[in-house]
């Protein structure tokens, strides 16, 4: 079930801050009424894909940030594996160097509540907890709004990359949005023509592009 149009699930979890520092009690509610969110989900600390697109979100971060926008990363890794790995530098297959913070959602809660764990708990014929699939998130995105509520979701098979690129121009479709009442054509990016919600802005659009 999609998340898009209902209010974001929200959450307070340990995290790293500052790639730096751990707190306890981390919590999205914090941006509710202030900023836009990028919440995204990675399967795992120390792998091989995960570390570009981590790195990659930090690299356009000034990007998101002048778009009043601010980007969480969240795994179901602990908290200290997460700051072992942000204190490994890049060349050693690390994420030194970012800023942004990133989440331990150990106890897969809120992966369970966005929706996006690579398997569920189920019991098998001895009444006992057993978990099918993988107990780790897929690569999921979410776009949240400053009222909190989820306007952009996707997800990804582990093996397959995300692109920030496209992240932010949905960041930028969603901006647009709200200030001028447009809506975002197919491949519309910031500064290419928008058009009204009507017949008429549809036939004007179609007949000029």
């Amino acid at each position: 079930m999609t998340l898009v149009g209902k209010k974001a699930p929200l959450f307070t979890a340990p995290a790293v801050i500052n790639g730096e520092e751990i707190v306890d009690k981390f919590s999205l509610e914090q941006y509710i009424g202030k900023k836009y969110v990028v919440f995204y989900f990675y399967p795992k600390d120390f792998t091989f894909v995960c570390p570009t697109e981590i790195l990659a979100f930090q690299t356009r971060l000034a990007d998101f940030e002048k778009r009043d926008c601010v980007v969480i990363g969240c795994s179901t890794d602990t908290e200290n594996s997460h700051l072992a790995w942000l204190s490994t530098p890049k060349n050693k297959g690390g994420i030194q160097s970012v800023t942004y913070p990133i989440v331990a959602d150990t106890s897969k809660t809120i992966a369970i509540n966005y929706g996006i764990l690579g398997g569920e708990f189920e019991y098998n014929e001895e009444g006992m907890t057993v978990f099918n699939g993988a107990p780790i998130a897929y690569r999921a995105t979410f776009l949240i709004d400053k009222k909190g509520i989820v306007r952009h979701e996707y997800v990804n098979d582990f093996p397959l990359g995300r692109s920030v690129d496209e992240t932010l121009r949905l960041v930028d479709a969603l901006i647009h949005n709200e200030e001028h009442g447009e809506v975002c054509p197919a491949n519309w990016s910031e500064g290419k023509d928008a058009m009204s919600a009507t017949r008429e802005g549809v036939a004007n659009y179609l007949a000029t592009h």
